[in-house]
């Protein structure tokens, strides 16, 4: 049916054409901004799984400068213990000096003189060692590092005292003859004992460290590979969407061209009646 007061036909045409220019000003967004998602109108459950991961993947990222920041506090302390056990190397090195029978006291109280001098060295080398103003090993601590994106991902590293009073080397001497003494070389033993103890520890610590490291980066390939399935566009798919939008638009521009020409033939031929 022809109507001279509403052209159905050129309704119809309008709409298609409508819905032809939305879908090219939605291909051409995407393929701009290279993601299927720009609004939650998009996909909206889609968006919010995006997002999430988003927030997961910007997390990994800092736990792994976390960890990288962990590996540095370890090393630190564990450079700090090498300094303590060079010391202690030298201090058993001149106990078994000073406990030969050929010394005399004054010998031994020389040789006593530069065992002082070393435990006050290991004294400053624990309070003074620090890794961002935090002193490691001049108490008992634990450090929690975040090694994740969610709560609970942490782990804890526990730092020994390493001052000569922690060690048991406060009142140690090469000076006393009393047999009921401890010998000097097994006191120096005890202590380079808990050294390599603490640095066995951190060593494993920073294993461990390395190890997050290496699954928090596998972590973050996968879910920045489903995040991209998600929200990227795909460019070939939007480039066929925006051709194929594009004639549809040319063909409604034509055809509504053809169909707004009806009433004025018909106008025309009631004229000629």
């Amino acid at each position: 049916m022809i109507s001279l007061a509403t052209n159905i036909t050129s309704l119809l045409v309008m709409n298609h054409l409508r819905s032809s220019q939305q879908a090219m000003q939605t291909s051409m967004e995407r393929l701009s901004s290279g993601l299927r998602i720009n609004s939650a109108k998009d996909d909206p459950a889609g968006q919010a799984i995006a997002n999430r991961m988003g927030a997961q993947l910007r997390g990994m990222n800092q736990a792994i400068r976390n960890t990288n920041d962990g590996i540095s506090m370890v090393q630190t302390a564990e450079g700090a213990l090498d300094l303590i056990n060079d010391s202690l190397q030298r201090i058993r090195e001149l106990s078994v000096q000073a406990l030969n029978g050929t010394n005399s006291s004054a010998d031994r109280a020389s040789i006593q003189l530069e065992i002082d001098q070393r435990l006050e060295e290991i004294d400053r080398i624990a309070e003074q060692s620090n890794f961002n103003g935090i002193r490691l090993i001049e108490s008992d601590k634990t450090l929690n590092i975040q090694v994740g994106a969610n709560a609970g991902d942490v782990i804890g590293v526990r730092f020994s005292a390493m001052g000569r009073q922690a060690l048991g080397l406060d009142t140690f001497s090469v000076l006393d003859d009393d047999s009921a003494t401890p010998n000097p070389m097994d006191v120096v033993d005890e202590a380079m004992k808990q050294v390599d103890r603490q640095r066995s520890y951190l060593g494993a610590v920073q294993n461990r460290f390395e190890s997050v490291i290496d699954g928090l980066n596998t972590n973050i390939i996968n879910t920045s590979a489903a995040q991209s399935r998600i929200q990227d566009a795909d460019y070939a798919q939007e480039v066929s969407n925006f051709i194929r939008a594009q004639l549809l638009q040319q063909v409604g521009i034509a055809m509504l061209t053809r169909v707004n020409q009806q009433p004025q033939t018909i106008l025309r031929l009631l004229e000629g009646l």
